[in-house]
């Protein structure tokens, strides 16, 4: 993993990405934080001792000599997927974990937080580069811990809110889509090698891009409910063979969180309760097979990775909508956003490119290279950032992979057309 910072800022981003994962949950219950919705998302208490784990494993039991593991159990409970570290609590069963409490795990933070900070300033530049992806690594369980919990909020029928505020006026409907071309020719993608980035975003290589454009803002709710009125979830003609599948076997109609409102229009779940659909808003938490039959529904189709990222290489990626504090997280409209054409914030943004090794890839080595290599098999590539991704998280580069039918993250679509 490249360095993501100074070392004398090292601290300070340590600090502040560990007290933002606590925010998230002070208005918690125990019960609230133990509940695990379904199979791909985790309880927020699991999070908080995952993350724990993390910075317990690899940085305190590696590389600081007198360091005495605060709960030798806990290694078991709260390992996710790395094979090196040994046997691990099932995926499926972490909703079950009702002990250690909520208020236990928090004071394990605060004990790891406290030797974290005192071994800093002597650790080896191995260790210090990870803690930077620690820091990393807590980030993206930040945003799948905002998600988790609209998962878990949104089945009880009483429609809780995690954060209940007001909301302003639903945005003025959207300017129709308008078309950026991008440069053709040989371009060079991946990262570059200065700041922190994942192993898989790298090396650095040469894409072609052929003639094309990419949409100027995401695709609304409004344009959404006209895909459905139009027969969008009732005709294969738009539809891969596996996304057709899924459709019917899992009788999807809308996207995820979306609700008939009795009176012929839509509502939608989210972190601060249920609410009448924002029409200029972007459409979010739509699966891969959602995002590629509406691009063949509207004539046209999703971008490739290289053309997104081409498109977005010297725009700032830490503009836009995207998480700052605790709070109900939600994609907003375009005329709302600055971010240019909504590329960072939002959404996560659906490509039609696989989650593949780029050209000269090669996994980390240890147990950290279990990190991403492990999973280029059947996923596709996001782009960009989201509502939920905390700010200064992602960039160009950045390479997020879900599988085509997942879309309980803040998942949404930028249309793209070949010129």
């Amino acid at each position: 993993m490249a360095t993501q910072m100074a070392d004398d800022a090292l601290s300070g981003r340590l600090a502040a990405t560990r007290r933002l994962s606590v925010d998230l949950v002070a208005t918690l219950s125990d019960a609230d934080a133990t509940v695990q919705p379904h199979p791909d998302a985790s309880p927020a208490k699991w999070h908080l001792a995952h993350t724990t784990w993390f910075f317990e494993t690899f940085v305190l039991r590696d590389h600081v000599a007198d360091h005495r593991p605060y709960d030798p159990r806990f290694a078991y409970l709260f390992n996710s997927y790395y094979e090196a570290e040994g046997a691990r609590h099932a995926r499926d069963k972490r909703g079950l974990i009702t002990r250690p409490s909520l208020d236990e795990v928090l004071a394990w933070r605060r004990a790891t937080d406290d030797a974290l900070m005192a071994a800093l300033p002597g650790l080896p530049r191995a260790a210090r580069d990870l803690v930077a992806l620690g820091i990393n690594h807590e980030q993206q369980h930040q945003e799948l811990l905002l998600t988790d919990l609209l998962a878990t909020f949104s089945m009880n029928p009483l429609d809780p809110a995690v954060w209940p505020v007001a909301r302003p006026a639903p945005a003025p409907t959207a300017q129709p889509i308008g078309w950026v071309p991008g440069r053709e020719g040989l371009v060079d993608i991946g990262h570059d090698g200065a700041g922190f980035a994942f192993d898989c975003e790298g090396p650095r290589h040469r894409a072609l891009l052929h003639p094309h454009a990419l949409a100027d803002r995401l695709v609304t709710n409004a344009e959404w409910q006209a895909f459905i009125a139009d027969g969008g979830y009732a005709r294969p003609e738009w539809w891969l063979a596996d996304g057709w599948a899924w459709v019917k076997r899992d009788r999807v109609e809308a996207p995820l969180y979306w609700r008939r409102d009795g009176e012929g229009g839509w509502a939608a779940f989210a972190l601060d309760g249920l609410h009448p659909l924002h029409p200029a808003a972007p459409v979010t938490h739509v699966s891969h097979y959602e995002a590629d039959a509406f691009a063949r529904w509207a004539g046209v189709r999703l971008p490739t990775e290289a053309e997104w990222e081409d498109a977005a290489r010297d725009l700032d990626a830490t503009a836009g909508n995207q998480l700052d504090a605790a709070g109900p997280a939600r994609p907003r409209a375009a005329s709302r956003s600055d971010s240019p054409r909504q590329m960072f914030g939002d959404c996560w943004q659906w490509t039609a490119s696989a989650f593949l090794p780029h050209p000269g890839f090669r996994p980390a080595a240890g147990a950290v290279g279990e990190y991403n290599g492990k999973f280029m098999s059947g996923q596709a590539v996001l782009k960009g950032a989201s509502c939920a991704t905390p700010r200064g998280h992602s960039r160009a580069s950045y390479r997020n992979f879900f599988y085509p039918h997942q879309r309980w993250q803040f998942t949404g679509v930028r249309l793209a057309k070949s010129l």
